[in-house]
């Protein structure tokens, strides 16, 4: 019986497909990077840019995701790209780091704005994001493994309200008078080594927000019209979310300024004190919480899931690919993952915010993987020359080049001027590394014993 996700079918109209990815890709993020990303930049023009800066990386990298996506459909993504490209080595070296760092720390990252924002509406002394953070991965992790689901009517409901709080932000931000005093500078700073650390820093943060459209790219061949429609779907949909994000920002630079943006921990709730006092707090806080809660349940869902995917590839791990047929969910990859992501929780309390320290632990790891699936587009060409490919990325090989540079670069950055997580990630990283040497060894005693 064939995969049905190696054989999508196309039942996708373009609306579609773009409402999808703006719905992927536009999460709680933008409620907490933007202070991260005011504090490291210098005017309103650098922290207006870098946001567009971010649209225009993440279309550049939507465009190689999709000729990747369409030539090779597969529901391991960029497992099974890295695995054609580069073994099976590597994409075990992936998979490991989905487990230990990058899904394990995109679930620490959402309970954390969870957690910030709830502190704004309940403080619970000085640990309080924390103690949020613990509880709600705790509570979520549960729910799954006793099988409670999130229904899709409940799902789509807390999407709809998620984009009604947007709205409501936009509409106060750009028509409310604004209380601080914002002023545009006339003459952008100068570019320094100390400005361009900062800018570097604030784009591992923005590009954050933007993550989501390579999961998005797997839907090329799901489009009535034909993968070949792919660029306009992508284009346009990281179009629209950068005008979005723009317009967000806009709203809270009115209302709040640059400085007040970089001291806030939770800008919708300070934006929303400064317009409608108590009336409007607890609503942006609540409607936060709900938007991060819906995309947690779904990395929680999804993570255990690749897990499972995992135990059932390698015989070492196989304790994660059990399938609970009664609770209709992978238990043991429910546990560890939420073992794991609890380790990171409680790291992230005792180094610097929690929110920055799992960005910090997580970009590398992210990046290098990111540069990788870039280079394997180059690989596969040369490896599968003559493989049919629904969709071409443009100006090739221009176009895959400057997504390497970026990821370099940005690779770079998250090593150079992020904090003692990136230092852990990297271990953790190496131990896979370790780990994959050892299994593979293993494994050729085991056979060379059968012959």
């Amino acid at each position: 019986m064939p995969n049905p996700i190696s054989a999508p079918k196309p039942t996708l109209r373009l609306i579609d497909a773009i409402v999808l990815i703006i719905g992927i890709v536009v999460g709680a993020g933008i409620f907490r990077t933007p202070s991260v990303v005011a504090s490291n930049t210098p005017s309103e023009y650098w922290f207006l840019g870098v946001w567009i800066l971010g649209g225009i990386i993440s279309i550049i990298g939507a465009l190689c995701y999709s000729e990747l996506s369409s030539s090779f459909p597969h529901a391991g993504g960029d497992y099974n790209f890295l695995k054609l490209a580069f073994g099976k080595r590597f994409s075990f070296l992936f998979a490991w780091a989905r487990i230990t760092v990058t899904q394990t720390g995109s679930i620490a990252i959402i309970a954390y704005i969870a957690g910030d924002y709830l502190t704004q509406l309940l403080p619970l002394g000085a640990f309080s994001s924390t103690y949020y953070a613990l509880t709600i991965i705790i509570l979520l992790s549960l729910f799954n493994i006793l099988g409670i689901q999130f229904g899709t009517g409940i799902q789509k409901l807390l999407i709809s309200l998620q984009f009604i709080g947007i709205l409501i932000i936009v509409i106060i931000g750009l028509t409310a008078e604004p209380s601080a005093t914002v002023s545009i500078s006339e003459n952008p700073s100068q570019i320094t080594p100390s400005l361009t650390s900062a800018i570097s820093l604030a784009l591992i943060f923005v590009l954050l927000t933007f993550g989501g459209w390579n999961e998005a790219a797997y839907i090329s061949s799901e489009l009535k019209s034909g993968s070949k429609k792919m660029t306009f779907v992508l284009v346009a949909s990281i179009v629209l979310i950068t005008s979005l994000y723009l317009l967000i920002n806009i709203s809270f630079l009115r209302i709040l300024g640059l400085e007040g943006i970089a001291n806030s921990d939770a800008v919708g709730v300070d934006m929303m004190s400064e317009t409608l006092d108590d009336r409007g707090v607890v609503l942006i806080g609540l409607l936060v919480v709900l938007s991060a809660l819906t995309s947690l349940n779904t990395t929680i869902f999804t993570g255990a899931r690749s897990n499972y995917a995992l135990g059932k590839d390698f015989k070492t791990l196989s304790f994660l690919g059990k399938w609970n047929g009664k609770k209709s969910a992978p238990i043991n990859s429910l546990i560890l993952q939420g073992v794991i992501a609890i380790i990171l929780v409680l790291f992230g309390a005792f180094t610097r915010k929690g929110f920055e320290s799992m960005v910090d632990f997580t970009a590398p790891v992210f990046w290098f993987f990111f540069l990788s699936t870039g280079i394997s587009l180059f690989v596969l060409r040369k490896k599968h020359p003559n493989i049919k490919r629904p969709f071409k990325v443009p100006l090739y090989p221009l176009t895959p080049i400057l997504f390497i540079a970026f990821c370099s670069y940005m690779l770079y950055s998250s090593l150079s001027y992020t904090g003692i997580g990136s230092l852990v990630s990297v271990a953790v990283l190496f131990t896979g590394w370790i780990f994959s040497l050892v299994f593979g060894r293993s494994n050729k005693l085991k056979k060379s014993e059968m012959k």
